[in-house]
């Protein structure tokens, strides 16, 4: 796969495939790796590789370690987590598939690539440990028995990880010019302070003779062919060259565009000319990729009439005016013209839904019952218009769905209407589809019915096109384009107000990496290509 998971696979044990956290992750050591050998009959392999795990946790290890000294008499399970290389990372990837925020919440999926641990059965015997075993290191073995006295006589209680002493020397590193690009990205520096830091650097006798501090001067240099400006439109003008460039495996599928962030246009509005004009300057017909942006960029994409249309959606001929039937009717004639985009390529972000569901809630509250004049209170820098339409962030809905104080102020029909918008929201939105998924969603449209809320676009598509969503709306949120505005605003105060390929380029630096494989002790927050 051309990308990385969400989670890294080291988070996760390699026997049984929990989420393992810091406190309870230990190494696979040779023991352990003949204790797996001759407990479950096969080698313990893809060591090598990047999707599998490399370290297992607490509880495997010492169980292993004791069954092997006859201190214990059996694992959990008869056969261990088996795992193959994922295909996407929607539906097929164990790791991102998993939220590891919270341990007790976890839902641990089944999927084609992975296999759970079965338990011991008739068929799958406790197997017996053997009188004498031989492991690659001697040492390796002392010191294993030495962990299980440790454990059984003096139980720790510390959460601390194990301590592993340094093998290094305690001369001064010094840097390469790779490592010292990625330190530049790492803090996010412009040319000037980079520069800065380099020379210190060198000052201190830190860096390596052929390293250049002047380098970052013309850092964008190569490139800047890559991107080509027409009519106040920065756009790039080679994708596969870029990516290749960034030493990134491309792969159109496993792509999509955020609101057209391959281009840059600061005076341009967004109308159906500008829009057809920008999937030409960056050949969307060679690539076609699927489009993750607003209801208002996919109408415009897919040609479609703007303000009060009486046929809004995209998907079917929706009669906007039929109030009547909007909750009862839930086949639509189907659309049939679109261009130039392709409607199969449109992704809901489901932010924009959330958003949609908030809104119509709030809209249909009390003026006067305690629930919405609570909400002004804990929202006094929003405006009383903003409040009365419904208009939150996606923080302050996190916010509010966390409030038991809210839920509180409210009662009867609202309340059921808040505990079902809740459930779609966890099970349904997130990135964890439940089974029930259809019926969660029609109990909250037919509470959204009784309270009297008008259906809008979003919740006609959980109405009558809940089949279009993917299997995994969490994986295809919108947030990565609003995070490129926030990083573009920085590189605009950098260059000025100058918007050119050179702006561009340069933030497309920031983006690489001179050496992925490098391991250090603290990383940046921001993840990088």
């Amino acid at each position: 796969m051309s990308r990385k998971c969400v989670n890294n696979p080291d988070q996760f044990c390699y026997v049984c495939g929990d989420v393992t956290f810091a406190s309870q992750r230990r190494s696979i050591t040779p023991l352990i790796t003949k204790a797996y050998q001759l407990y479950f009959g096969c080698k313990l392999g893809d060591q090598d590789k990047q999707w599998a795990p490399h370290i297992c946790c607490n509880t495997c290890a010492s169980s292993l370690r004791s069954w092997l000294n006859g201190k214990k008499r059996s694992m959990r399970f008869a056969v261990p987590m088996v795992r193959r290389e994922p295909t996407n990372h929607i539906n097929d990837c164990y790791f991102c598939m998993i939220p590891c925020k919270k341990k007790s919440v976890i839902n641990y999926p089944n999927i084609p690539s992975v296999m759970r641990p079965v338990p011991h059965s008739d068929e799958n015997p406790i197997p017996k440990p053997p009188e004498s075993y031989t492991c690659e290191s001697e040492n390796e073995s002392d010191h294993g028995d030495r962990v299980i006295r440790q454990e059984e006589d003096m139980p720790s209680t510390s959460r601390d990880p194990d301590f592993i002493p340094s093998t290094s020397c305690h001369q001064p590193h010094k840097i390469t010019q790779s490592e010292l690009n990625d330190l530049v990205r790492d803090l996010e520096l412009p040319k000037c302070k980079a520069e800065l830091l380099g020379s210190r650097l060198q000052q201190w006798n830190l860096l390596e003779d052929d390293v250049s501090v002047c380098v970052f001067r013309k850092r964008h240099k190569d490139l800047e062919p890559f991107f080509n400006m027409e009519n106040n439109l920065v756009f790039c003008s080679n994708i596969n060259g870029l990516l290749a460039a960034l030493n990134i495996n491309y792969n159109p599928e496993e792509w999509r565009l955020f609101e057209f962030k391959g281009s840059y246009a600061v005076h341009m509005k967004e109308s159906y000319d500008n829009m057809k004009y920008l999937l030409t300057c960056i050949k969307y017909d060679e690539h076609q990729w699927h489009i993750c942006g607003d209801l208002k960029v996919v109408a415009l994409l897919l040609g479609l009439q703007l303000g009060y249309t009486k046929f809004c959606c995209f998907l079917c001929e929706l009669d906007s005016r039929a109030k009547a039937l909007h909750y009862t009717r839930q086949n639509w004639p189907v659309r049939q013209f679109l261009e130039p985009v392709d409607s199969k390529k449109n992704l809901l972000p489901p932010l924009h839904i959330k958003l949609g569901l908030m809104k119509n809630f709030v809209k249909a509250l009390d003026r006067d019952g305690s629930a919405f004049k609570y909400l002004r209170q804990k929202f006094p820098k929003l405006s009383e218009a903003k409040v009365k339409e419904g208009i939150f962030v996606g923080p302050q809905i996190r916010n509010i769905l966390k409030d038991t104080q809210f839920e509180n102020t409210i009662t009867g029909i609202e309340k059921t209407a808040w505990n079902d918008f809740r459930l779609v929201v966890t099970n349904f939105l997130g990135n964890r589809k439940a089974d029930n998924y259809k019926a969660v969603v029609k109990n909250m449209l037919s509470s959204y019915q009784k309270m009297g809320c008008n259906m809008s676009l979003k919740i006609h598509f959980l109405h009558s096109h809940l089949d279009f969503f993917p299997d995994n709306c969490g994986a295809v949120s919108d947030e990565h384009g609003e995070r490129f505005h926030q990083d573009i605003s920085t590189m605009e105060k950098r260059y000025q107000g100058k918007w050119n390929p050179s702006m561009f380029a340069d933030y497309c630096w920031t983006l690489g990496r001179d050496a992925p494989e490098t391991i250090h002790k603290r990383t940046a927050k921001r993840q990088r290509i």
